[in-house]
């Protein structure tokens, strides 16, 4: 029986030849990546009690960025327990403030084609990218793998999602994730593995292949993934990573999915989520003049340096409407660094917009940024669940970089070809 690349990921770390969808199996964990906010204040207490420590602390990645740069007293005890818990378990990969995981880890070369791989996130997915089997955990899976290095699985269908020809100007990654998030609805995935294939998707870069895989917790995957290519090998090496074999992490022909989405992009055009749900997506032509108050470019999906380099492309030369508020946060200090070089950050802020630091901030509702009663707020996150930026009675539309950044010119929800024409 042929295997899709998702079943030789899970066989190999479980040790077995084979495995077929429905089979529950004992995996070894090749990396574990835990943030501030659930990984050590969740553990620490109970891995005392019972007098554990961690299996590998090499295979351990630890980022603070949930509570980062946030200057009350609760987040500064959270980020101070993160440090001690990182000293006292030896855990050299930890990184204080210096992004969002999901961004940093990569960055540094942690992910590498192959890895069964864990994340106390429910975007862990976004590994998928990298070729790697990795999936979210919650803080008590997440103890035991911490302790043993290992966990169960049950074996996950894969489903194809099929993307045809090459995106037009104007169009990215975000507007395939929130095309599919309307087709196919927030169950799309059904906790199965969605597995991306097609021109289109081998069109893109390594940081747009992120955006695929990490929002494919909006479709309810288990994981996104994309077979590793010279793209992926490339941006692997840069990062520090060590690739022992290239080309060898395919799905056989003869693999089964569970289900194929064929999707074109063709004729793709700029997406908005309306709120509360990405679900509630279409096409930027059906969106009507809605007036926004906050504009806000961040996010693992939506801050990367091409994401900024987006923004930057339509905000030269432009300036945010008056009383209207843009506030960019990178995902990253090294994609802030990599900005400020290349004249991306003096582009945005000549424009009007407002620096955050690196880390999750408002679009996990921490920190500065947040939203307040009845706002209205378009964002390049991934999420815009009720409640999820800040007060209960703001809204949030989802769109990508290029759009919030148009859209932040004039004041309303705007096409960004319109200013990409010009």
């Amino acid at each position: 029986m042929g295997q899709t690349v998702s079943e030789k990921i899970i066989s190999k770390a479980a040790g077995l030849k084979e495995v077929k969808p429905g089979d529950v199996v004992t995996c070894s964990v090749d990396l574990a990546m835990i943030h501030d906010s659930g990984g050590p204040r969740r553990v620490k207490q109970i891995m005392e009690k019972l007098g554990a420590n961690v299996w590998d602390p090499n295979k351990v990645v630890l980022v603070s960025d949930h509570f980062a740069h946030n200057t009350d007293s609760e987040s500064m005890k959270i980020l101070q327990l993160t440090r001690d818990w990182a000293k006292g378990q030896k855990i050299d990969n930890f990184y204080d403030q210096e992004g969002i995981c999901h961004i940093v880890t990569p960055e540094r070369g942690h992910l590498l084609p192959g890895m069964f791989a864990v994340g106390g996130d429910s975007h862990s997915p976004t590994g998928g990218a990298f070729g790697c089997f990795m999936f979210g955990v919650g803080s008590t899976d997440m103890l035991g793998i911490l302790v043993t290095g290992k966990t169960w699985v049950k074996v996950p269908e894969t489903i194809n999602i099929n993307w045809s020809g090459s995106l037009k100007q104007g169009v990215v990654a975000k507007d395939m994730a929130l095309r599919m998030c309307a087709a196919l609805g927030m169950n799309g995935g059904a906790y199965q593995a969605i597995q991306y294939t097609g021109d289109a998707v081998q069109s893109l870069s390594m940081t747009e292949r992120m955006t695929l895989c990490n929002m494919s917790a909006e479709l309810g995957a288990q994981t996104g993934i994309i077979a590793p290519d010279e793209i992926t090998y490339e941006y692997i090496r840069e990062a520090g990573g060590h690739i022992e074999d290239e080309n060898n992490l395919i799905s056989d022909d003869e693999a089964n999915y569970l289900i194929k989405h064929e999707f074109s992009a063709n004729d793709l055009e700029p997406q908005v989520a309306t709120p509360h749900s990405p679900a509630n997506s279409t096409e930027i032509k059906n969106i009507e003049k809605v007036q926004v108050d906050k504009f806000y470019i961040g996010a693992c999906t939506g801050a990367k340096l091409v994401d900024l380099s987006m923004a930057a492309k339509i905000l030269k030369n432009n300036k945010v409407a008056a009383g209207k508020q843009l506030t960019v946060a990178p995902a990253s200090s090294k994609i802030y660094n990599q900005a400020s070089e290349n004249g991306v950050m003096s582009i945005l802020t000549e424009a009007g917009a407002k620096l955050l630091p690196p880390g999750c901030g408002a679009c996990a509702g921490y920190g500065a940024g947040v939203l307040e009663n009845n706002e209205v707020c378009l964002a390049s996150t991934a999420r815009n669940f009720q409640g999820r930026m800040g007060s209960s009675t703001s809204h949030v539309y989802l769109g990508s970089p290029y759009t919030v950044a148009a859209s932040a010119v004039t004041g309303t929800i705007t096409d960004p070809r319109e200013f990409l024409e010009d």
